[in-house]
């Protein structure tokens, strides 16, 4: 059996879609017979850096555009996937959306609904793109993949797609998120100017992820002689969410770090007194489990499949009220076997997810719908 899987995403992202196409085809190259997996991405301008897959035959178009591509496939449904991507018996398209295909079998990853969920937080032309598709791409796919039994629901009953065709698949999570040693730690938080207790979020900046409400939270624990520190890259309707942390009356303790490495991460997972998340609507989650493999203890709502992947190794709340969520973060921060707990708990939640876990049952479908 023969793999094409369409990793433009792992080329063009570097976390959530992105993370997760180069965790898979990494993993997957290690359980299959040598050139039996076809990475496919575009590189017309030649300026991807290279992508080394051992046991894979990774292919680069570069004799037509990505974009010239996707125009075509929008508009004239052509040309047909595989005459770019080579002969396969089976495409994967880890990133919502089919393409035309005249040939072989086609599984695609639908990391969650939030497009139609909460179209008003989402990128405009996104949402339109994916609305135009998605219906279209359930309907032809051999198999969809979830990424939680949460999302599987939704894609059952937003999209009318049977169950049995539905695999819900959690991520994993890489074993270099884990407590660093002390010395590195703190040459790694000074390096980035962290030098006072902070608590932390991570994500892209983007109206799903609510932080106007951890700021307004951070406002409310004046008890806290410490930063809120935001770590991702600015994303889409960003400016009603930086103007409620330029005007905070606590504006100066809250830093902005952007878009921030996986080099980074697991110092500045580690460092914080804890991590918080107030999404309202998650296909998993990859940074509160990535946190909880730190050591970090985590406060989160229950937005999507937060509650499921989360379970009890979080504070889970399923409100906005600022007094709920500063009462919570105070017992964390001040009760010492509570916070202890969590830590525990989050240790084996976090240990429970792995990637070689995640392609060995992307395998198995693979090999079911093929069969």
């Amino acid at each position: 059996m023969r793999i094409a899987i369409d990793i433009q995403s792992a080329v063009t992202q570097k976390a959530g879609v992105g993370r997760y196409t180069r965790e898979l085809i990494e993993h997957l190259a290690g359980m299959m017979a040598p050139d039996r997996l076809a990475p496919v991405y575009f590189d017309f301008k030649h300026e991807a850096e290279p992508i080394e897959i051992p046991g894979a035959e990774t292919r680069a178009i570069r004799w037509i555009p990505g974009r010239v591509a996707q125009l075509a496939w929008n508009t004239l449904r052509f040309p047909p996937y595989n005459w770019l991507a080579g002969r396969a018996d089976l495409y994967h398209f880890p990133n919502f959306i089919i393409p035309p295909l005249s040939r072989g079998k086609s599984v695609v990853t639908i990391h969650d609904l939030a497009f139609m969920r909460y179209p008003q937080f989402a990128e405009t032309r996104n949402v339109h793109y994916l609305n135009k598709h998605i219906r279209r791409t359930a309907a032809r796919a051999d198999a969809i993949i979830t990424v939680s039994h949460f999302s599987a629901r939704e894609v059952c009953t937003y999209l009318n797609v049977p169950p049995e065709r539905v695999f819900p698949i959690h991520h994993g999570i890489d074993p270099r998120f884990r407590r660093p040693e002390p010395q590195a730690m703190r040459e790694t938080l000074a390096g980035i100017g962290l030098d006072r207790p902070y608590l932390l979020t991570v994500g892209t900046v983007e109206p799903r992820k609510n932080i106007p409400h951890l700021v307004r939270v951070f406002e409310a624990l004046t008890d806290f002689d410490g930063d809120l520190v935001i770590a991702g890259g600015m994303g889409w309707k960003t400016q009603l969410i930086l103007d409620c942390i330029r005007k905070s009356p606590r504006a100066a303790a809250i830093k902005c770090l952007g878009f921030t490495g996986d080099n980074t991460l697991p110092a500045l997972y580690a460092g914080a007194e804890i991590f918080l998340l107030s999404s309202f609507y998650e296909g998993f989650g990859f940074p509160p489990v990535e946190a909880m493999a730190c050591g970090t203890p985590v406060v989160s709502s229950t937005g999507g499949s937060l509650q499921e992947v989360l379970g009890d190794a979080a504070v889970l709340l399923s409100h906005y009220e600022i007094d709920g969520w500063t009462e919570a973060i105070r017992r964390v921060l001040h009760d010492v076997e509570h916070r202890r707990d969590l830590i525990g708990k989050g240790y084996g939640k976090a240990a429970s997810y792995t990637w070689e876990k995640t392609a060995r049952r992307t395998l198995e479908v693979f090999r079911q719908v093929a069969s």
